[in-house]
């Protein structure tokens, strides 16, 4: 394999002793792929003690991806359940379908959101789930950060008559808002965020039975700054060349990870990890693929319901996702913003929310700046964007952003539409021609420069 143009590697692995060679081999068989395999490992023990919540009798809280703040419950106790990675778990397992189908039985229109339709049959059939039993809410806890959030938490309120509590998290006004944390503005919202959040803890103790303790948020405030300084590193390291992993698969389990243990010494402990082994793959020159063809860029939420067929799609042609805005936004922007003083946690865990979700929210409605620093920074040959039908929140605007796009740079970009969920609106045949059709062209410009892998 070829060196990496950022490896610290100066000598030729054929030229060393070949005791070295050995140790070598030794240290790749034991950290390459680790980072999968624990992650798999860790997301299945999280969705055990879910289902021994669940027998126990245990009410959780019920929280969503962006704006989770899953430091501050986690200090009551409360198991933590994301109905979104419930949903797109079955999808991956296809049972959606039949999930599906039970919803719009139920009365749900087949226009809205398959994440939030799954869930409602997984609720109706006393959440019984492919992973174990989900136990049922104690309360709910949601921003704005998405449009559908508020209506799904309505839906368990009528079902369950759980306390539901809506953090308003001010969006950013333009681009490049995120994170003006010396901004006036900027500290009036934190302010404004802080409030609700002191509201906020007076009902947790209620809810849960647990006096809050201030110690605890600040020992989960840290393992969570450690997680985000490895997840800022893993995201860097996907710059070399080769790829060290594939943003849309190994991605997906670094996001699971991330979101289910998030605030927790287990997570913290993962990500570390996850730093070693893409440090030794980069030192290594170990891609992801045998052969690094194209380097691409995913905007949108993976096909779910074929989601080993959607990345072989692109993989066969040796096309390999170097970054995506999934990894921002599914993150609960965990890359971005500034780390949580410890010193001032209560503070700190209000600006670390608003500046997070803006940055969420950004990474899909503010995307065409960050699109343009992704094909640069990580050398980018082409962006695939997927639209999907249940969410309009991620899709809406594609088309018009890969226009900005494209009038600024002169990169490739292929529009395919399917759904994360929804199997009645996947065409594998149909999305095999239009990935099939551009990587031909992707093939004709790497011909006519001349580029070499």
């Amino acid at each position: 394999m070829t060196e990496t143009a950022t490896s610290g590697a100066d000598t030729d692995a054929a030229t060393r002793p070949p005791a070295d060679t050995a140790m070598e081999a030794v240290s790749t068989a034991e950290i390459v792929g680790r980072g999968n395999t624990d992650g798999n490992r860790l997301f299945k023990e999280w969705f055990a003690g879910l289902d021994r919540a669940a027998e126990e009798g245990r009410g959780a809280a019920y929280v969503f991806v962006m704006g989770s703040l899953t430091e501050l419950l986690r200090c009551f106790d409360f198991p933590v359940v994301f109905p979104e990675i419930n949903s797109l778990q079955t999808a991956v397992r296809h049972l959606a379908p039949e999930l599906l189908n039970e919803a719009e039985d139920y009365g749900y229109s087949p226009d809205i959101c398959g994440y939030v339709k799954a869930d409602v049959a997984t609720q109706l059939r006393g959440g019984t789930h492919p992973m174990g039993t989900i136990p049922k809410p104690a309360v709910t806890v949601c921003t704005n950060a998405c449009n559908t959030y508020i209506k799904w938490a309505e839906i368990w309120e009528r079902m369950y008559e759980t306390p539901t509590f809506v953090v308003d998290v001010p969006g950013s006004r333009s681009a490049g808002e995120a994170f003006s944390t010396s901004d006036r503005a900027f500290a009036n919202d934190r302010a404004y965020v802080e409030t609700q959040l002191r509201d906020l803890i007076p009902r947790l103790e209620e809810i849960s039975g647990v006096p809050f303790d201030i110690g605890r948020l600040r020992e989960r405030l840290g393992w969570t700054n450690e997680m985000r300084r490895a997840w800022t590193r893993v995201l860097e390291l996907n710059r070399s060349r080769p790829a060290l992993f594939n943003a849309l698969t190994d991605g997906t389990v670094y996001l699971g990870v991330a979101n289910g243990l998030r605030a927790t010494p287990e997570a913290a402990a993962y990500f570390r990890d996850l730093v070693e082994e893409l440090e030794h793959r980069r030192e290594q020159g170990i891609g992801t693929l045998p052969e690094e063809l194209h380097r691409l860029i995913f905007v949108g939420v993976p096909c779910y319901p074929i989601f080993r067929r959607f990345g072989e799609l692109f993989t066969e042609w040796g096309g390999v996702f170097v970054s995506s805005t999934y990894m921002h936004f599914a993150s609960g922007g965990a890359n971005a913003g500034p780390e949580y003083d410890l010193d001032r946690p209560l503070e700190s865990l209000a600006e670390g929310l608003l500046a997070q979700t803006r940055a969420a929210m950004d990474s899909m409605f503010f995307q065409t700046d960050a699109l343009l620093e992704m094909v640069d920074h990580y050398q980018a040959d082409g962006i695939v964007y997927h639209p999907i039908k249940s969410c309009r929140t991620v899709s809406t605007g594609l088309a018009d952003n890969r226009r900005a796009v494209m009038e600024r740079r002169d990169v490739p970009s292929l529009f395919i539409e399917s759904d994360m969920m929804d199997q009645r609106v996947v065409s594998e045949a149909q999305l095999k021609n239009r990935i099939d059709a551009f990587f031909e062209g992707l093939e004709s410009r790497r011909l006519k420069s001349g580029t070499t892998t």
